[in-house]
C-alpha cells in the first residue's frame, strides 16, 4: 500500500535488493548442488588438484561489486532525502516514554494519536524521557531511534492518502513495548485545520476558565487529558479496572492500599498527599506486586492537581 512520499523509493530498492538475493542464494544453491553431484567420489574415485581460473575469478569479484555499488547508491540518495526536511514542513514535537507517545503541535495541542494534513510535509522532532525507542510508521516506511538526553532526532515524511496508519515503537524498551501503540490520522488539509483549530480553542477556554477561577469539572477535565496525554498514565493504569503494569486508577482516591518502603510492608490510604508523591517520586512507595518502573511524571504542580482532581471523582 502506497501511502506516503518515501514508499516510492524504498519499495523499489527493497525490490531490487531481494531480487538479486532470490537470484544468488538460487544459482549458488544450485552450483552447490552440481559440484555435488558431478565430483561425488563415486564419479572421482582418484582425487585431483582443480587449478584456478582467472576468467572466472575476476567475474565473480567484479559482478557482487556492480551489484553492491548500485545498492549503495540508491540507498545513500534515498538516505539524503530523508535526513533533509523541506524548510515548508509542519513541525510537531515526538515525545517517547514508557510506554505510550505524546505529539504537541506548535499551538501547544497535546494528543497521543498524531493527526496530520495529506500532502503537506511533517517534520517530527523525536525525544525520549527514558530509555531509547524508535518512532516506526510502516506504511510509510519511515524509522527512527528515539534517544533520551540532548539528541533530537528528526524524521519527516507527507501522507499521500487520507486514512489511518498504524505507528510503534521498534526497539524495545520493557515490559509494555508491544502495547506502545497509536495511529497516525491523515485527513484532509480542511479538515485538519478544522480540527486544528478547535482543539486549540479548546486549550484556550481552558486557560481563560483557569484563569477566571475554574469550576472542579474544568479541572477534571483538564486531568483527563493530561492523564491520556502528557503524563502517559494510561500505558500502564488502567481507567476501567484492569490491573496492567500498575494499578488501575479506577477507584483509586481513598483506597487502602499495601505498599513497600524501602523493602517494607506498610498500610496507606491513597489521599492528595499519597497521590501528588506518587507523581513526584514513583519508587518511594511502591504498590505490593508492581515493579517500581514508573518514572516521575513530566507535570507540574498545577497539573498535578488537576490529575488528581480526575482521580477524586473516577469510581
Amino acid at each position: 500500500m502506497e501511502s506516503g512520499n518515501f514508499t516510492y523509493q524504498v519499495d523499489p530498492v527493497f525490490v531490487f535488493v531481494l531480487a538479486v538475493s532470490i537470484f544468488f542464494i538460487i544459482g549458488i544453491t544450485a552450483t552447490m548442488l552440481f559440484f555435488l553431484f558431478r565430483y561425488h567420489k563415486k564419479r572421482n574415485k582418484v582425487a585431483k588438484d582443480i587449478h584456478g581460473h582467472a576468467g572466472l575469478e575476476i567475474i565473480w569479484t567484479v559482478i557482487p561489486l556492480i551489484l553492491v555499488t548500485f545498492m549503495f547508491y540508491f540507498g545513500w540518495v534515498g538516505f539524503k532525502k530523508m535526513v533533509n526536511p523541506p524548510g515548508d514542513a509542519m513541525n510537531i514535537k515526538a515525545t517517547g516514554r514508557m510506554w505510550s507517545w505524546l505529539f504537541e503541535y506548535e499551538n501547544g495541542v497535546q494528543t497521543d494519536t498524531l493527526y496530520v494534513p495529506v500532502n503537506k510535509p511533517v517534520k517530527l522532532t523525536l525525544n525520549s524521557l527514558d530509555v531509547i525507542h524508535s518512532f516506526y510508521i510502516p506504511a510509510f516506511r519511515v524509522k527512527k531511534d528515539v534517544v533520551p538526553g540532548k539528541i533530537r532526532n528528526v524524521l519527516w515524511f507527507s501522507a499521500d492518502a487520507v486514512g489511518s496508519y498504524d505507528a510503534f515503537c521498534a526497539e524495545y524498551c520493557g515490559q509494555r513495548h508491544s502495547y506502545m501503540l497509536t495511529k497516525v490520522v491523515a485527513m484532509p488539509q480542511d479538515s485538519f485545520n478544522e480540527w486544528y483549530a478547535d482543539a486549540g480553542s479548546q486549550i484556550q477556554m481552558m486557560t481563560i476558565a483557569k484563569e477566571e477561577g475554574e469550576t472542579t469539572a474544568t479541572s477534571s477535565q483538564r486531568g483527563l487529558m493530561l492523564i491520556k496525554t502528557k503524563g502517559g498514565c494510561i500505558a500502564c493504569h488502567s481507567l476501567d479496572g484492569t490491573n496492567l503494569v500498575g494499578p488501575t486508577f479506577k477507584g483509586i482516591y481513598q483506597r487502602q492500599e499495601t505498599v513497600l518502603v524501602a523493602g517494607e510492608e506498610q498500610q496507606i490510604i491513597a489521599d492528595e498527599t499519597y497521590l501528588r508523591k506518587s507523581m513526584i517520586d514513583p519508587t518511594a512507595q511502591v504498590v505490593k506486586g508492581y515493579l517500581a518502573v514508573m518514572p516521575p511524571a513530566p507535570l507540574s504542580e498545577e497539573e498535578i492537581e488537576e490529575v488528581i482532581a480526575y482521580l477524586k471523582e473516577l469510581k
